[in-house]
């Protein structure tokens, strides 16, 4: 058994009591039992644990039904469960179908074996986190999706709104200074179009190598991070100048570190957009590693209403709606945080300040 069977709960159906009492007595030591005698009662478990079941082991023919249905709405409705179905009957056929199908990974005839049992229920425990694993990445490629979508959304429709004003302007209206800071501002929008889509390519490339909850590729350290997103941020000479960056305490970013970088830019982003008509904009960048490894990106811009603030990271609210957005840059940002066992904080001071932290975990020590 490996360290973490303990956590994994088995679902067992059955209708003979002392088949269910045999098979909890056999396993019970090493894994959580819940046991439901029938697909009625194995539904029912299902739905008041809110599917927090990992295998399921099931008999195939009960009195007046069959696992036929229970294994069919497991698929539909718990896809991260893996079944085992068992048999006293000779139904090869029909249940080697169910195999085919999906819907069950092993079959097992009755009566069981003890070591045979506790065989299936590891290499299921196995299948079961690979399961997960894959469901988790393309939660988290999914949502990292729909940020790009929110992310280029405005870019993409100011170089429309260039291209269409200029078009609708007669030749003779378009002055070669007008033109030079149209064609600035498309390229600005560009490049920060295509830096986003590069980014987001990396963090799809290491996470073919991880699961999105673990630690992928070589990192970087957070001044390092900021200094790289500085660079290739598409900032003007004066906004630039406006951004101070503070380290009190360096420390290594290693879980996720495209995606972290995807967050620095999303939140850099929001922030250039809440200063662009400050006549004083600043902007800070401070890096520190204790308590806890944080980065904190303090701007002196307009702040955020106390009615969106308080569901900022819960709901696809957007503190900058007058600029565009529909709120879920934030919350991609805290999921990505989340996914490895850290959080995003914002605090703001309407007419004032937002600070916003991206808190990481505790450092390991050697």
């Amino acid at each position: 058994m490996q360290a973490n069977d303990r956590n994994i709960t088995v679902l067992y159906v059955d209708d003979e009591a002392l088949a269910r009492k045999y098979f909890a007595s056999a396993i019970e030591s090493d894994y959580t039992v819940l046991t439901a005698l029938s697909v009625k009662g194995a539904l029912d478990v299902l739905c008041a644990t809110r599917g927090a079941v990992d295998i399921l082991v099931t008999d195939y023919r009960m009195p007046g039904e069959n696992g036929s249905e229970l294994l069919r709405q497991v698929r539909e409705e718990y896809p991260h469960i893996v079944p085992i179905v068992l048999t006293a009957y000779a139904e090869k056929d029909v249940l080697l179908d169910t195999v085919n199908r999906g819907e069950a990974f092993r079959i097992l005839e009755k009566p069981l074996q003890r070591e045979q049992v506790r065989a299936a229920l590891r290499e299921a425990s196995v299948r079961g986190r690979a399961r997960i694993a894959r469901m988790q990445k393309m939660d988290a490629i999914g949502e990292t999706l729909a940020f790009l979508a929110h992310e280029l959304n405005t870019p993409l429709a100011a170089i429309s709104n260039f291209a269409r004003g200029m078009r609708r302007r007669a030749p003779g209206e378009i002055s070669a200074q007008d033109l030079g800071e149209v064609s600035a501002a498309i390229q600005d929008n560009a490049r920060y179009c295509m830096s986003m889509l590069a980014a987001f390519v990396e963090s799809l490339r290491l996470a073919n190598a991880a699961t999105p909850c673990a630690a992928a590729g070589p990192g970087a350290s957070a001044s390092q991070q900021v200094a790289t997103l500085l660079d290739t941020y598409p900032l003007t000479k004066a906004q630039r100048a406006s951004i101070l960056v503070e380290v009190k305490e360096d420390f290594d970013i290693s879980a996720l570190p495209n995606c972290v970088s995807l967050v620095l830019s999303s939140i850099l982003s929001n922030a250039m957009r809440a200063l662009a008509d400050h006549h004083a904009p600043q902007l800070r960048f401070t890096i520190s590693a204790t308590p806890e490894p944080r980065i904190l990106i303090c701007d002196n811009g307009p702040g955020i209403p106390a009615e969106i603030l308080e569901r900022l990271l819960i709901d696809p609210v957007s503190g900058h709606a007058a600029n565009g957005g529909n709120g879920w840059g934030l919350i991609f940002c805290n999921r990505v945080m989340q996914s490895f066992g850290g959080s995003v904080t914002v605090t703001s001071d309407p007419g004032k300040s937002t600070v916003i932290a991206l808190n990481f975990p505790a450092l390991k020590k050697d």
